[in-house]
């Protein structure tokens, strides 16, 4: 079989950001490294890609592998191929970010490589270039959430006005006001308000609302400019 000749070979691998919400705190899924370098070290959930799948198919076998979780919003981030970003051998890495409800898929995450949820505010030290990773998502996730309505992918199938106020809080760092945020949500025509409340955090209550699935798909620019800015904030 011919190949190209007088070229350096290198490896390609794939991490996964996983970032789950609870209903309260944001948080990112991470693993301790099982091998050298690093090991013991807390990690994105990273693997290679074989030479028989496409990177999308890594990516989700990856996930599957180490965290137990499948069928979940992921989406390809950036590709990261600084020649010494791993001392052990020349590797480009392909990150993803996955957005899950933690409590959702909390039962189905496997125990067996150890994953922990972190506040995204108190992560540990990250391996290699991973925090760089950490960061790129964070904005990525931002600029999308001020969009588009994916944020709907961390909340569970029945939530509260604030709920995802808080969900937003937590994903642009900042406090938004209380009406502003309900008006300009209920505007967008996406949500379907329920009959029952969620009475745990007053007597009143706050009523449930779900994600209207049709004006999602055909309504998926109503988010436009939902959050002005993000970047600034």
């Amino acid at each position: 079989m011919l190949k190209y000749s007088k070229q350096t070979r290198l490896l390609l691998a794939v991490d996964c950001i996983i970032f789950g919400f609870d209903g309260e705190v944001l948080k990112l899924l991470l693993i301790k490294r099982g091998f050298q370098p690093e090991k013991g070290n807390w990690s994105l959930m990273g693997g290679f890609v074989q030479g028989s799948e496409s990177i999308d198919q890594a990516a989700n076998r990856i996930l599957k592998q180490l965290t137990g979780l499948e069928g979940v919003y992921l989406e390809q981030l950036y590709t990261f191929g600084e020649p010494n970003r791993d001392p052990m051998e020349r590797t480009v890495s392909v990150a993803y970010f996955a957005l899950i409800d933690i409590q959702k898929y909390q039962t189905q995450i496997s125990s067996d490589y150890h994953a922990e949820w972190f506040q995204l505010k108190r992560t540990p030290k990250l391996i290699f270039d991973q925090q760089e990773m950490l960061e790129q998502a964070k904005k990525r996730i931002r600029y999308k959430a001020a969009m588009h309505p994916i944020l709907f992918e961390l909340l569970p199938t029945k939530f509260t006005i604030p709920q995802l106020q808080t969900l937003y809080e937590c994903v642009f760092n900042t406090t938004i006001d209380k009406r502003n945020f309900s008006k300009r949500v209920l505007a967008t025509g996406l949500l379907i308000k329920l009959t029952d409340k969620d009475k745990a955090g007053s007597k009143r209550g706050a009523y449930y609302y779900q994600l209207n699935m049709q004006n999602y798909y055909a309504k998926f620019q109503a988010f436009m400019n939902f959050i002005p800015n993000p970047d600034t904030l």
